[in-house]
């Protein structure tokens, strides 16, 4: 759930100053809210016994996106996470 309130808060502080701190925080909020769902769905899925590893698949592939996204950041550029239902647009 911490995952989800750090890019809210910068998102609401941060998006009258900066358009590419606007763009990344929006970004990060629709991906922790994508994986929410995806979470909440693999834990669904635990009963038939898939969701260990719907689970495991969606927290290593979180990590993976959340590292190249905080790399193309720190370079100043832009980052569209690949798998990321835009809520917030």
């Amino acid at each position: 759930m911490g995952g989800f309130i750090a890019p809210l808060v910068v998102y609401l502080v941060k998006k009258d100053e900066s358009p590419f701190i606007t763009q990344h925080a929006k970004e990060s909020l629709n991906f922790q809210i994508t994986l929410i769902l995806a979470m909440m769905a693999s834990a669904i899925l635990i009963f038939i016994f898939i969701g260990f590893i719907l689970m495991f698949v969606v927290g290593i592939g979180s990590l993976v996106l959340v590292i190249m996204a905080t790399i193309k950041a720190s370079e100043g550029k832009p980052y569209r996470y690949p798998v990321n239902i835009r809520f917030i647009s």
